[in-house]
């Protein structure tokens, strides 16, 4: 049974990740930061059946400021694959908190790197790099080769990982990849993204639960495709025999007008009456297009994407509908409004 570990679990991510491991047979591990509230609630439903999934599921309070304790868990666990995805991982919060930001999604990569190589395991490592480094895009579509410039700090740290990544993949023989992974949506995503922003209103708005939606930049382009296939990609990425990085994207790019019409429209209104702009959610420095070319991947792991972006949009619509249609939540909905 092959065992993995994964920074992140609890997030978009890391909880399709877990569901596909453990479908595929894996003990996973996953750590967790402690808090005074529960936050595994994308993962809860993996120990309904512990008979299935508990008993090859465990988590570990940690932290990826904690070297030490990243140490002693490869010491202990021995994994056979590293999954890094846990960030500060918001672009847009990435300015309000640089440090944190570039101590944790920066730094933390070289903390795990380190406990890899302190440790003496021989685990294949996934660091979850974005599309966001490529930021002011100096070609289109973006590649493997395209050079990067990255416009937050959120991209900066994103920057550093990636080439820590490959200086220790170059430098100890580490198994270690980079998965470039351009905007991936689901209804697990958080309720703070644009996009879960979109079709969580659009659905409370249908509901009478709220009136307006107020939002940023209309115009940006990015290229969107579904989580749960995006983290398959992670997967076959760490299947592969050496280390690499691959470009994971759809190919196709849409504003956020169109996220926001098409989500709009599904649920029968028009969304001019209810988007109002708040420059609050600008940028200071804006990406104003990202769009990527997965013909690596595609050739050398025999993965490209199915969901496209209308179907996308339509089923997380229809997510935060059925949601939004239990009393619970409308509940909490109600104390927000």
């Amino acid at each position: 049974m092959k065992k993995a570990l994964i920074t992140g679990i609890t997030g978009q991510d890391g909880s399709y990740l877990a569901d596909l491991l453990l479908e595929k047979g894996y003990e996973v591990h996953g750590i967790i930061r402690r808090a005074s509230t529960f936050n595994t609630s994308r993962i809860d439903h993996l120990y309904a059946d512990p008979h299935i999934n508990g008993v090859r599921m465990f988590l570990h309070f940690g932290d990826l400021s904690d070297s030490v304790n990243l140490v002693k868990l490869l010491y202990e666990l021995k994994p056979d694959e590293i999954y890094h995805l846990g960030a500060q991982s918001h672009v847009r919060v990435s300015f309000d908190i640089p440090e944190y930001t570039s101590d944790i999604t920066g730094v933390g990569t070289i903390r795990i790197l380190e406990a890899i190589r302190e440790a003496g395991t021989r685990s294949r490592f996934y660091q979850a790099s974005s599309s966001e480094m490529f930021g002011k895009a100096q070609q289109v579509p973006q590649t493997e080769k395209t050079p990067f410039w990255p416009r937050s700090p959120y991209g900066v740290a994103k920057v550093f990982s990636f080439w820590a990544t490959v200086n220790y993949r170059e430098s100890y023989g580490l198994c270690a990849s980079n998965g470039i992974l351009f905007n991936h949506e689901s209804p697990r995503r958080g309720e703070t993204f644009v996009t879960r922003k979109i079709t969580r209103s659009a659905a409370a708005i249908k509901h009478g639960l709220q009136h307006e939606l107020f939002l940023g930049n209309l115009d940006a382009k990015r290229d969107w495709g579904y989580a749960p296939e995006f983290v398959e990609g992670m997967w076959r990425i760490l299947q592969h025999d050496e280390g690499d990085d691959f470009v994971l994207a759809t190919g196709e790019t849409h504003t956020v007008r169109e996220f926001v019409e098409t989500a709009f429209t599904h649920v029968d209104l028009d969304w001019k009456k209810y988007v109002r702009h708040d420059p609050r959610y600008e940028r200071p420095a804006e990406v104003d297009l990202l769009i990527g070319d997965a013909s690596k991947a595609k050739k050398i792991l025999d993965w490209e994407p199915k969901v496209r972006f209308h179907e996308l949009v339509r089923l997380m619509v229809d997510a935060d509908m059925e949601l939004l249609s239990r009393e619970t939540p409308r509940k909490h909905l109600g104390k927000l409004s």
